[in-house]
């Protein structure tokens, strides 16, 4: 994306609020006119002092007014300045964000295999940030400047020429002020700091747990949720912002006084010229404003140049393309458990497919257990049956339908899922419970633990149902956390499930439980089960088989030993030293 197109891009957003914006441009074309007009007037006032030996206090007391309202109005135009043009840019980052955290929703799961959560979330955060600091308040300072550059120069020619030659060329190259700044600043942004951590947890918590979000249909709340945090971050980056907006204008008004006592010192003591002490005081104060703002402007447009680089990468996520419903597309209602895969192939990259002509049928209530190798496609089949990817050909039927023909989100609703790698978020054990029912009652939430057999350890704990759950389940075990995922489905209560058995170590009390909560839930459901139990496998109505993409044996248990083929094998290896 080229930079105009990426400042018009940007101009759609920041545009909304050009009432805004155009004063940020009166105030700073105002606040420094008025700065600027201060030391020629100081230096009529030294004027009136020096020469004839006749002081007219009268008419230096009006000037020393007149200077004194200027500058007060000058800082108070700096100040509104700061807070409006920090009030265009918060506005307009808070619209990106939410429009960047909405796109993240929609996108399809193979944007995220392809790219790193660590480059989404700097996307997210850091990018966007940059865009704050380096374009709008950037902008901010690149018109204050010009304006100060602009008028002291023509302030100086109008005095003397010759001199003004010599001011432009020995203007020093740098100052210390970005660091000095920066240091008084610190202590302020710190609040801004937490609730931005804080922002990134969750947008990385989301990342990670796209399937579980989309299974369980929590986008909207999620959305909700990244919208309290981002507003709470406006609200503190609002607070920082006022009270770091008073350091330049204070700074500037300190400046223009220490200025002007110059002017006023310097008149006294000067000698007759073809200057007047007055102008010479005059232009001193002059060539003293003239080369800040030039070496400001040139440190602004490297951050201008990188704000836009970042830019370009917010608006390339926000181009890409969503993961889009089906034409006619309607809820899935009333299934009956059903399932069948037609000739279905599949590859995450186009020419290396996974998954090559799979044809299979499963009744409703059946239990079908998944095995096989490592890469063999056993996850890869559910993801496809969720619709976290599209098939390339074939077909998947529910009750005889095509998954395609249903929206998203109602498909997911039918189906229960319950991972090895158990997510849960930051809240109460209730909320976790209730996950994907939110309206749940209390009585209803330990219904469901209490058939998952999680209610016993969750009396024990200190809040009980209340008991705060910590970032990635931190107090509470392997086993724990799985028994409290298997309760979130059950009162969910789909009518299909995918079940993924754990596979870590978890004592053998806690296993029981599980087993037992699994043999619950899949009672008169059609379940998919990857299997790593042997009692799984025993008791499955349906055993597939995969190795490489492709179902190379199916039956039940008994038959499938006695064929003395690839799972014999692979039972033989697993199990024979159990």
């Amino acid at each position: 994306m080229t930079g105009r197109k990426t400042i018009k891009r940007l101009w759609a957003y920041a545009g909304k609020y050009k009432a805004l914006f155009i004063f940020v441009i009166v105030a700073a074309v105002l606040g420094n006119t008025l700065a600027l007009v201060g030391p020629l007037i100081a230096g009529r006032g030294i004027d009136l002092m020096a020469g004839t030996g006749n002081v007219d206090f009268k008419g230096l007391l009006k000037i020393v007014a007149l200077l004194a309202v200027l500058y007060i109005f000058s800082a108070l135009f700096q100040w509104l300045l700061a807070i409006f043009s920090n009030r265009v840019a918060y506005n307009t980052i808070r619209d990106i964000r939410k429009d960047a955290f909405e796109k993240l929703e929609v996108l399809p799961l193979k944007y995220f295999d392809s790219r790193s959560h660590g480059d989404i979330i700097n996307r997210m955060t850091n990018d966007i940030d940059a865009i704050s600091e380096g374009l709008f308040q950037g902008i901010t300072q690149i018109v204050s400047g010009t304006v100060i550059v602009l008028g002291t120069f023509l302030f100086m020619l109008s005095i003397s020429p010759v001199i003004t030659i010599i001011v432009v060329f020995v203007t020093p190259v740098c100052f210390l002020i970005a660091s000095f700044v920066s240091k008084m600043s610190q202590k302020m942004f710190k609040e801004q700091s937490k609730t931005m951590g804080e922002l990134n947890g969750y947008v990385e918590e989301i990342i990670g747990s796209q399937k579980i979000v989309r299974a369980i249909g929590y986008e909207e709340r999620s959305i909700d949720r990244f919208g309290e945090i981002n507003a709470r971050l406006y609200e503190c980056g609002q607070k920082a912002q006022w009270y770091s907006s008073l350091t330049n204008p204070t700074t500037r008004f300190i400046n223009n006084l220490s200025f002007m006592a110059v002017a006023v010192t310097g008149g006294i003591m000067a000698l007759n010229g073809r200057l007047s002490v007055g102008s010479i005081a005059s232009f001193i104060s002059y060539s003293g404003q003239f080369a800040k703002p030039i070496n400001e402007i040139t440190s602004i447009m490297t951050q201008f140049q990188s704000a836009l680089a970042s830019a370009g990468r917010i608006f390339g996520f926000l181009d890409e393309e969503a993961q889009p419903e089906e034409a006619g597309a309607v809820e899935l209602e009333g299934f009956g458990g059903n399932i069948e895969f037609n000739h279905v192939s599949f590859g995450y990259k186009p020419k290396e497919p996974l998954i090559k002509d799979l044809t299979l049928r499963v009744g409703a209530g059946d239990t079908v257990a998944i095995v096989g190798p490592t890469g063999a496609g056993k996850t890869t089949l559910v993801n496809l049956l969720m619709r976290f990817y599209d098939i390339n050909d074939g077909t998947i039927l529910l009750d005889g339908k095509d998954t395609r023909s249903f929206t998203k989100d109602s498909l997911r609703r039918n189906i229960g899922m319950v991972l090895q790698d158990t997510w849960l978020f930051q809240g109460t054990i209730a909320e976790n419970i209730a996950y994907g029912k939110p309206d749940s009652s209390r009585e209803e939430i330990m219904n469901a633990a209490k058939s998952a057999h999680a209610h016993d350890f969750i009396k024990k704990m200190q809040d009980g149902y209340d008991t705060e759950v910590e970032e990635d389940g931190r107090n509470l075990s392997a086993g724990q956390k799985q028994l409290l995922t298997i309760a979130r489905v059950m009162l969910a209560s789909p009518p299909m499930l995918v079940l993924d058995e754990a596979t870590s170590s978890i004592d053998s009390r806690t296993e029981m439980y599980i087993q037992k909560a699994f043999r619950e839930i899949m009672k008169g459901r059609t379940s998919f089960v990857i299997a790593h139990r042997l009692s799984t496998i025993r008791e499955a109505d349906m055993i597939l088989v995969m190795n490489y993409g492709q179902i190379v044996e199916q039956g039940r248990h008994e038959e499938l030993i006695a064929k003395k083929g690839f799972y014999y094998k692979l039972y033989s290896s697993q199990f024979d030293n159990r």
